[in-house]
């Protein structure tokens, strides 16, 4: 089975001199929910871009279900739906015309673009605006509409480029629900994006890319094994001394009821429990003080390029 994704040597030179992508290989396999990552400017717009014909590469390879682009971009394209950052649709048409009408471009029957019209404006909770022009939409319904243009003719590869950008917790929430839906159902995501938390809770195996290449490639679970130092709150019911020790572990007393300590790879947290126990500390709650994958994000980008 050919990947979803294949990606390989792929660069782009400006005419300017600046390498925007220096080289790099990529394999997203099928039914994968994968990120990509990186700052502005790191090389993931411009990727997309190549990947759907709108910037042109200076070298490399790019496949799409094991067609080639640059022999047949439109059986690629076939393959595909592409959500950008930004919201490029007609904005004085009526939300069911802009899907029924990108229906059309694939060829499908007009019966049935109506159809898969009508599913999509279902699913994405836009059945009540179907009849309103898009421009009158709030930000989150005009990403939800991007998304079901996106989908309309059924691709096997969603690519979303930042797709809750502007969207309120609720509808991002939502969204979330119905991605993880049609990527159970078979359909291969990939996701940029710039919330590090959507990537943690949606996908499986992510790239970070920075300066132009690839900087790891592998699954989240495996990036965050491997994060070195983990930073955690304790909420206490017991009084905590501003002066609190515990041999072996990075503990410092924020007030006197919380307790911030720092676990290296390979410390056991039930160890520090059981002593704050012996010293009648009661722990009430635990949590993260920073997500673990920002963390690891940060940390990968502050190596040399």
């Amino acid at each position: 089975m050919s990947e979803a994704l294949k990606i390989e040597g792929l660069q782009k030179t400006y005419e300017n001199g600046f390498e925007a992508l220096k080289g790099i290989d990529l394999s997203v396999e099928p039914g994968d929910f994968f990120a990509l990552l990186g700052p502005n400017g790191a090389g993931k717009s411009t990727t997309i871009g190549i990947v759907s014909s709108l910037v042109a590469k200076s070298a490399g390879k790019v496949w799409v279900h094991g067609v080639d682009i640059d022999k047949d971009f439109p059986g690629a394209k076939r393959h595909l739906g592409i959500v950008p950052q930004e919201f490029n649709f007609n904005v004085f048409e009526k939300v069911e015309d802009i899907l029924t009408n990108q229906a059309g471009y694939y060829g499908i029957p007009l019966r049935e673009a109506r159809k898969r019209t009508d599913q999509f404006l279902e699913r994405l909770g836009l059945t009540e605006k179907r009849h309103t022009r898009a421009r009158m939409l709030s930000g989150g319904m005009k990403r939800r509409l991007m998304i079901a243009r996106a989908l309309v003719h059924q691709p096997r590869l969603l690519i979303l480029d930042e797709p809750t950008a502007g969207v309120d917790i609720e509808m991002r929430r939502s969204m979330y629900e119905f991605l993880r839906e049609i990527n159970a159902a078979g359909t291969t995501i990939i996701l940029t994006t710039h919330y590090l938390e959507e990537a943690e809770a949606l996908c499986r195996n992510m790239a970070i890319i920075n300066h132009g290449k690839i900087v790891t490639n592998r699954s989240i679970k495996e990036l965050l094994r491997d994060l070195h130092k983990e930073v955690f709150i304790l909420d206490c019911a017991s009084d905590i001394p501003q002066d609190l020790h515990i041999e072996g572990f990075d503990v410092q007393a924020l007030d006197g009821h919380t307790v911030q300590v720092a676990i290296e790879k390979g410390q056991d947290l039930a160890e520090l429990f059981s002593v704050l126990h012996q010293r009648d500390i009661a722990v009430v709650s635990m949590r993260n003080e920073a997500n673990r994958l920002e963390q690891m994000f940060v940390n990968l980008l502050e190596q040399p390029a």
